[in-house]
Protein backbone atom coordinates (compact mmCIF):
# COMPACT_ATOMS: atom_id res chain seq x y z
CA UNK A 1 0.00 0.00 0.00
CA UNK A 2 1.62 3.42 -1.23
CA UNK A 3 0.43 6.79 0.98
CA UNK A 4 1.28 10.24 0.18
CA UNK A 5 1.76 12.45 3.13
CA UNK A 6 1.56 16.38 2.46
CA UNK A 7 1.24 19.53 3.93
CA UNK A 8 2.02 23.67 4.17
CA UNK A 9 -0.12 24.76 0.15
CA UNK A 10 -0.09 28.02 1.67
CA UNK A 11 -2.02 29.53 -0.98
CA UNK A 12 0.39 28.85 -3.76
CA UNK A 13 -1.35 27.52 -6.97
CA UNK A 14 1.52 26.69 -9.01
CA UNK A 15 3.19 24.46 -6.48
CA UNK A 16 0.04 22.44 -5.71
CA UNK A 17 -0.34 22.06 -9.03
CA UNK A 18 3.23 20.90 -9.68
CA UNK A 19 2.51 18.68 -7.28
CA UNK A 20 -0.58 17.12 -8.44
CA UNK A 21 1.16 16.51 -11.72
CA UNK A 22 3.56 14.34 -10.63
CA UNK A 23 1.54 12.38 -7.67
CA UNK A 24 -0.38 11.24 -11.35
CA UNK A 25 2.98 9.36 -12.34
CA UNK A 26 2.78 7.73 -8.66
CA UNK A 27 -0.72 6.73 -7.87
CA UNK A 28 -1.55 5.75 -4.23
CA UNK A 29 -3.79 4.24 -2.46
CA UNK A 30 -4.15 7.29 0.37
CA UNK A 31 -3.33 10.86 0.29
CA UNK A 32 -3.14 12.27 3.93
CA UNK A 33 -2.74 15.98 4.49
CA UNK A 34 -1.15 17.61 7.67
CA UNK A 35 -1.87 20.68 7.91
CA UNK A 36 -1.73 24.23 6.67
CA UNK A 37 -3.84 24.19 3.53
CA UNK A 38 -4.05 28.48 3.95
CA UNK A 39 -2.19 31.20 4.62
CA UNK A 40 0.95 33.20 3.23
CA UNK A 41 0.32 33.30 0.05
CA UNK A 42 -2.66 34.67 -2.91
CA UNK A 43 -4.28 31.26 -4.00
CA UNK A 44 -6.38 30.24 -1.01
CA UNK A 45 -9.35 29.32 -1.90
CA UNK A 46 -8.01 27.28 -4.75
CA UNK A 47 -5.13 25.20 -1.99
CA UNK A 48 -8.01 24.86 0.17
CA UNK A 49 -10.82 23.55 -2.33
CA UNK A 50 -7.67 21.21 -4.10
CA UNK A 51 -6.85 19.60 -0.43
CA UNK A 52 -10.31 19.03 0.29
CA UNK A 53 -10.98 17.06 -3.15
CA UNK A 54 -7.71 15.01 -3.69
CA UNK A 55 -6.87 14.16 0.16
CA UNK A 56 -8.33 10.46 1.80
CA UNK A 57 -7.65 12.57 5.29
CA UNK A 58 -6.67 15.29 7.46
CA UNK A 59 -5.61 17.18 9.97
CA UNK A 60 -5.39 21.00 10.63
CA UNK A 61 -2.37 23.32 11.31
CA UNK A 62 -1.94 26.43 12.84
CA UNK A 63 -2.40 28.35 9.73
CA UNK A 64 -5.97 26.27 9.45
CA UNK A 65 -6.86 27.14 12.71
CA UNK A 66 -5.64 30.82 13.31
CA UNK A 67 -7.45 31.70 10.03
CA UNK A 68 -10.19 29.51 10.27
CA UNK A 69 -11.21 30.41 13.95
CA UNK A 70 -10.74 34.53 12.97
CA UNK A 71 -7.66 34.60 15.65
CA UNK A 72 -5.77 37.50 14.36
CA UNK A 73 -7.85 40.78 12.69
CA UNK A 74 -4.87 41.08 10.30
CA UNK A 75 -6.08 37.96 8.00
CA UNK A 76 -9.45 39.75 6.86
CA UNK A 77 -7.27 39.36 3.41
CA UNK A 78 -7.57 35.44 3.97
CA UNK A 79 -11.04 36.02 5.38
CA UNK A 80 -12.31 37.42 2.48
CA UNK A 81 -10.68 34.88 0.03
CA UNK A 82 -11.99 31.72 2.06
CA UNK A 83 -15.44 32.77 3.12
CA UNK A 84 -17.41 31.11 5.98
CA UNK A 85 -17.76 27.36 5.00
CA UNK A 86 -14.34 26.95 4.28
CA UNK A 87 -13.34 28.94 7.09
CA UNK A 88 -15.51 26.36 9.47
CA UNK A 89 -14.12 23.40 7.75
CA UNK A 90 -10.44 24.40 8.45
CA UNK A 91 -11.30 25.04 11.54
CA UNK A 92 -12.72 21.57 12.55
CA UNK A 93 -10.29 19.47 11.23
CA UNK A 94 -8.38 16.91 13.55
CA UNK A 95 -5.32 17.83 15.50
CA UNK A 96 -3.79 14.62 15.07
CA UNK A 97 -4.04 10.90 13.47
CA UNK A 98 -2.13 8.34 13.76
CA UNK A 99 -1.65 5.21 10.88
CA UNK A 100 0.17 1.42 10.84
CA UNK A 101 2.42 0.80 7.79
CA UNK A 102 4.64 -1.82 8.26
CA UNK A 103 3.69 -2.96 11.70
CA UNK A 104 5.35 0.50 13.33
CA UNK A 105 2.77 2.72 14.98
CA UNK A 106 2.94 6.39 13.35
CA UNK A 107 1.38 8.96 15.22
CA UNK A 108 0.14 12.37 12.68
CA UNK A 109 0.28 15.78 13.27
CA UNK A 110 1.15 19.05 11.76
CA UNK A 111 3.13 20.30 14.53
CA UNK A 112 1.70 23.69 15.76
CA UNK A 113 -0.88 23.92 17.72
CA UNK A 114 0.14 20.47 18.89
CA UNK A 115 3.74 20.60 19.64
CA UNK A 116 6.40 23.34 19.50
CA UNK A 117 7.98 24.37 16.09
CA UNK A 118 9.76 21.02 15.38
CA UNK A 119 13.30 21.31 13.24
CA UNK A 120 15.51 18.30 11.95
CA UNK A 121 18.34 19.68 13.80
CA UNK A 122 16.46 19.68 17.35
CA UNK A 123 17.94 17.52 20.41
CA UNK A 124 16.75 14.31 20.62
CA UNK A 125 15.18 14.48 24.03
CA UNK A 126 13.07 17.09 22.21
CA UNK A 127 12.02 15.45 19.35
CA UNK A 128 11.46 11.96 21.31
CA UNK A 129 9.23 13.35 23.75
CA UNK A 130 6.53 13.67 20.68
CA UNK A 131 6.16 9.32 20.75
CA UNK A 132 4.33 8.56 23.69
CA UNK A 133 0.73 10.51 24.60
CA UNK A 134 -2.34 9.41 26.33
CA UNK A 135 -2.89 7.14 23.40
CA UNK A 136 0.47 5.16 24.09
CA UNK A 137 3.88 4.80 22.95
CA UNK A 138 4.33 5.34 19.29
CA UNK A 139 6.59 3.60 16.73
CA UNK A 140 7.55 6.79 14.78
CA UNK A 141 5.92 10.36 14.20
CA UNK A 142 5.19 11.94 11.01
CA UNK A 143 4.96 15.68 11.00
CA UNK A 144 5.18 19.43 8.95
CA UNK A 145 5.18 22.63 10.14
CA UNK A 146 8.80 23.60 9.81
CA UNK A 147 9.01 23.53 5.85
CA UNK A 148 11.94 21.24 5.19
CA UNK A 149 11.07 18.14 4.41
CA UNK A 150 13.77 15.17 6.66
CA UNK A 151 13.67 11.69 7.93
CA UNK A 152 15.57 10.64 10.74
CA UNK A 153 15.54 8.10 13.09
CA UNK A 154 16.19 8.12 17.13
CA UNK A 155 16.29 5.39 19.43
CA UNK A 156 12.60 5.18 19.57
CA UNK A 157 11.93 5.42 15.86
CA UNK A 158 11.61 7.02 12.98
CA UNK A 159 10.79 11.11 13.18
CA UNK A 160 9.81 12.17 9.73
CA UNK A 161 9.04 16.04 8.01
CA UNK A 162 6.56 16.34 5.05
CA UNK A 163 8.04 19.23 3.78
CA UNK A 164 6.22 21.55 1.98
CA UNK A 165 4.37 21.73 -1.31
CA UNK A 166 3.84 25.28 -1.33
CA UNK A 167 6.45 27.28 0.60
CA UNK A 168 9.73 25.12 1.00
CA UNK A 169 12.58 26.47 3.28
CA UNK A 170 16.38 25.47 1.76
CA UNK A 171 14.95 24.10 -1.48
CA UNK A 172 12.40 26.06 -3.43
CA UNK A 173 10.62 23.26 -4.89
CA UNK A 174 7.28 21.42 -3.28
CA UNK A 175 8.19 18.56 -1.25
CA UNK A 176 5.87 15.88 -0.22
CA UNK A 177 6.82 12.41 1.47
CA UNK A 178 6.18 9.11 0.33
CA UNK A 179 5.42 5.42 1.80
CA UNK A 180 5.41 2.47 0.15
CA UNK A 181 4.79 -0.62 2.29
CA UNK A 182 6.36 -3.62 0.88
CA UNK A 183 6.30 -7.72 1.98
CA UNK A 184 7.18 -8.82 5.29
CA UNK A 185 6.78 -5.61 7.16
CA UNK A 186 9.05 -3.63 4.66
CA UNK A 187 8.66 0.15 4.12
CA UNK A 188 10.32 2.00 1.51
CA UNK A 189 10.41 5.75 2.17
CA UNK A 190 10.72 8.60 -0.11
CA UNK A 191 10.98 12.19 -0.06
CA UNK A 192 9.42 13.95 -3.23
CA UNK A 193 10.74 17.35 -4.96
CA UNK A 194 9.16 18.40 -7.66
CA UNK A 195 9.94 21.59 -9.84
CA UNK A 196 7.72 24.22 -10.08
CA UNK A 197 7.15 27.64 -11.76
CA UNK A 198 8.17 30.01 -8.93
CA UNK A 199 8.85 32.88 -11.04
CA UNK A 200 4.99 32.31 -11.68
CA UNK A 201 4.11 32.02 -8.38
CA UNK A 202 6.14 34.83 -6.98
CA UNK A 203 4.01 37.00 -9.93
CA UNK A 204 0.63 36.06 -8.79
CA UNK A 205 1.91 37.69 -5.31
CA UNK A 206 3.27 40.68 -7.10
CA UNK A 207 -0.14 41.17 -9.04
CA UNK A 208 -1.79 41.05 -5.75
CA UNK A 209 -1.10 44.24 -3.66
CA UNK A 210 -3.25 43.50 -0.76
CA UNK A 211 -1.36 40.33 0.02
CA UNK A 212 -0.18 40.67 3.57
CA UNK A 213 4.00 40.25 3.51
CA UNK A 214 3.38 39.96 -0.15
CA UNK A 215 7.35 40.96 -0.45
CA UNK A 216 8.08 38.12 2.10
CA UNK A 217 6.05 35.80 0.68
CA UNK A 218 7.47 36.29 -3.11
CA UNK A 219 11.08 36.06 -1.47
CA UNK A 220 10.36 32.72 0.22
CA UNK A 221 9.13 31.08 -2.51
CA UNK A 222 12.00 32.59 -4.84
CA UNK A 223 14.35 31.59 -2.65
CA UNK A 224 13.94 29.65 0.08
CA UNK A 225 14.84 31.53 2.37
CA UNK A 226 12.61 32.41 5.30
CA UNK A 227 11.58 36.58 5.01
CA UNK A 228 9.47 36.78 8.11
Amino acid sequence: MKRIFLADLHGNLPATLAMERALSSIPADETWFLGDAVGKGPSNAETCDWTRAHCDHWVGGNWDYGIGGKEFSEDQYFWDQLGPERMRWLNGLPREAEVTMGGLRFRLFHGRPVTSLLRAQDDKDLLASCFTTERGVFDGVIFADSHRPFIRTLNCGYIINTGSVGNSMGVPRAHALAVDEGPGGMLTMSILSVPYDNDAAAQIARDDLNLPHRESYIREVLTGIYSR
